[in-house]
This record gives structure tokens, C-alpha cells and sequence, in this order.
């Protein structure tokens, strides 16, 4: 369980040059919103985890779809690596 903390704006210049330090505060449950020229686009936050510590399974759930012939071989690619010139 984290303890939602107010989100830091850090410009990525700022985010660069002191990333170890940002993680570390991550890490702690802290949230920073990422901006560039003071314009916020992206927030970092730390990842939901379980009780046991551990991030829970199927985080990307219904958000990724694969077609039905994902692993069916591709003759293009088939092609390129063929043992004929």
C-alpha cells in the first residue's frame, strides 16, 4: 500500500541530471510530473505492487491486442534469412 503523496514538478533537464535521486524518492511512494520548458506532459510514479511486494500479473490486460496470426511464420522476413542468394 503507498501513501499518495502530492506530485513534484521537475523539468527534464532537472530529471536528468539528478535521475538516481528521483528514483530513490519513487521508490518511497513520492510522484513527480514531468514538464518541458514548465509545460507538464508525463507523470512518474511508482508501479501498484501486492502485498507481497510484488508488481500484480496482467497490468496490461485488454490494452494490448495481438492479431490471430502473431506467431505464424512471415514469408517476407522467411525470405531474408533463406539460405538462397
Amino acid at each position: 500500500m503507498f501513501i499518495v503523496m502530492k506530485a513534484v514538478m521537475i523539468n527534464i533537464h532537472e530529471a536528468k541530471t539528478h535521475l538516481s535521486e528521483y528514483a530513490k524518492r519513487i521508490r518511497n511512494g513520492e510522484r513527480f510530473i514531468l514538464c518541458d520548458r514548465n509545460k507538464p506532459f508525463a507523470e512518474i510514479r511508482p508501479l501498484p505492487s501486492t502485498a507481497d511486494g510484488l508488481r500484480p500479473f496482467g497490468l496490461a490486460r485488454g490494452k494490448i491486442h495481438l492479431p490471430d496470426d502473431f506467431n505464424e511464420p512471415d514469408p517476407e522476413i522467411d525470405a531474408l534469412f533463406a539460405d538462397d542468394p
